[in-house]
């Protein structure tokens, strides 16, 4: 209904030509060809003067449309349901699992992935496979996996130990629809516990030791890749991992040679592991500030790592200062903010600017739903996850990366694009004031589409409603395969897998070679 509620505000005056008149409702970036030469429709033209008749009917013209499209807002889903998938009726059989994210419920979609979470997860022990020992704990086994659980890319830790403690583990491997491979080698690696090539040698015998890997090829095998790097840290990723399952946050390029190791058909993007003191429920760290108390129309906080993107962003930053919260930021003190303060300075704009990194996604922008800014997507090339239960059009804004300058800017701070009249002065409360108390009602709207998603991106135990592992398990649960085989594999007409030697399946002994 935000499509209809922009719309409905967006009025312009012209005085001088008497009556309202809709501004023409061309798509933005029609008119951007030529910054300098051409204004953008979110410029609107007005009249010579304005008398106080015009300014009362105007103002009772803009409440009578807010009654309206918030009269909409509220109908019934069924009458005006663009297929959005912030549906709030129950449109589904009481099975189906949904997912109260504060107003409302999300549900995944029955169409593909049935009506209610039926899978089941083999969880491999390190006791069990002895070449997991060091993929999670280095091979001196003195990586501290509390560091690891605490990082940027603790999703590593945290799923492993969400679905050991999960309804859908089986300790059953024949009975197992996935079966998940642990390993933080991430955080194994910046700690010095493996260094490339023994990270790449060890995930090749641990490999070695699973049956059930060779007998699907690995695509019922699930691995978590959280960092940009991907699959990249295992070397051999592209000849023994070709079929597996990824989870990973990232979508895009995931090594020096412009190559991904992320496939769109059987991957699935997670979120990024947002700091737990950010995501506790009504004692978060930093809470956030009323739209009104807010210093910056934007800001971008992140180092500039020498990347085309950022730099334009701290160059923006020094032409608009008091628009635009951009500082060049370094590894060390004194230029790096710590978390409390980096989160204080996150809450104090109404949109936080999100360029890539070294690689197309970035944990600012799960950070962002938290201190409840706007997420401004500048990086082309993101895969954002859940996108069969979020439409991402009424949460954030996706700009493109070519054009950051002075237009994003202006843009931001046309938002809802039509109170182009708020200049003029009204009383209120018996002080003159600017004709602003509307302007935030759509970044307003949108900051609250987001506190109904962001519980989709924290790491809780199944007992919440909502939580970054239901999502995991639904689009698992998509995957689901009833018939497991790879070019390895064979079987007879009694329903006997064999390899081929004609050995059967229960015979298999590792170590053994690999599909």
């Amino acid at each position: 209904m935000m499509g209809l509620q922009s719309q409905a505000i967006a009025i312009s005056i012209d005085c001088s030509s008497a009556p309202l008149e809709w501004p023409n409702l061309v798509p933005v970036m029609a008119t951007l060809n030529s910054y300098h030469r051409t204004k953008p429709i979110w410029h609107h033209h007005y009249g010579a003067h304005c008398t106080n008749t015009h300014q009362v009917g105007a103002l009772l013209l803009i409440v009578a449309t807010l009654f309206v499209a918030r009269l909409f807002d509220h109908l019934p889903s069924a009458l005006h349901s663009n297929g959005s998938q912030f549906n709030l009726q129950d449109r589904s059989p009481r099975k189906l699992s949904r997912f109260n994210g504060g107003r409302g419920y999300l549900s995944w979609p029955q169409r593909g992935y049935g009506s209610h979470l039926s899978l089941k997860i083999y969880v491999y022990d390190e006791n069990e496979i002895e070449a997991l020992k060091p993929l999670m704990y280095g091979k001196e086994g003195n990586v501290d996996v509390d560091i690891c659980y605490l990082g940027q890319w603790g999703t590593q830790v945290k799923i492993h130990r969400l679905l050991l403690k999960s309804r859908f583990r089986t300790r059953d491997k024949d009975e197992a629809d996935f079966f998940f491979v642990p390993a933080y080698v991430k955080c194994v690696h910046m700690l010095e516990g493996l260094a490339e090539e023994e990270i790449n040698q060890t995930y090749v015998e641990a490999l070695r030791q699973m049956p059930y890997f060779r007998r699907s090829g690995g695509r019922d095998h699930i691995f978590v890749f959280p960092s940009g790097n991907g699959a990249h840290f295992f070397t051999s990723w592209k000849t023994f991992l070709n079929r597996s399952i990824f989870l990973t946050p990232e979508g895009d390029r995931t090594d020096n040679k412009n190559t991904s190791a992320f496939n769109t058909w059987k991957d699935i993007i997670i979120p990024g592991n947002v700091d737990d003191e950010m995501t506790k429920n009504g004692a978060s760290l930093v809470q956030p500030l009323p739209l009104s108390n807010r210093k910056y129309l934007a800001n971008y906080l992140g180092r500039a790592q020498r990347l085309k993107g950022r730099l334009q962003l701290i160059q923006l930053a020094k032409q608009y200062p008091d628009k635009l919260e951009a500082p060049d930021l370094k590894h060390d003190p004194p230029d790096k903010l710590f978390k409390v303060e980096y989160f204080e300075h996150l809450r104090n704009a109404k949109f936080c600017l999100i360029p890539r990194g070294l690689s197309s996604w970035t944990l600012r922008f799960y950070e962002s739903f938290f201190v409840e800014c706007v997420p401004v997507i500048i990086s082309d090339q993101i895969e954002l996850p859940f996108q069969n239960v979020i439409d991402y059009t009424r949460i954030t804004i996706k700009w493109p990366a070519t054009r950051i300058d002075p237009q994003l800017l202006e843009y931001l701070e046309s938002i809802p694009g039509c109170f182009r009249f708020i200049h003029h002065r009204v009383y209120l409360k018996s002080t003159i004031q600017p004709f602003s108390f509307f302007a935030d009602e759509v970044i307003e709207g949108m900051i609250a589409n987001g506190r109904r998603v962001k519980c989709l991106w924290i790491y809780a135990p199944e007992s919440e409603p909502c939580s970054a592992m239901h999502g995991i398990l639904w689009e698992l649960q998509r995957k689901v395969r009833v018939f497991h085989q790879s070019a390895e594999t064979f079987w007879l007409h009694n329903g006997t897998f064999v390899n081929r030697d004609l050995e059967e399946f229960r015979n298999w002994k590792p170590p053994m070679p690999l599909p």
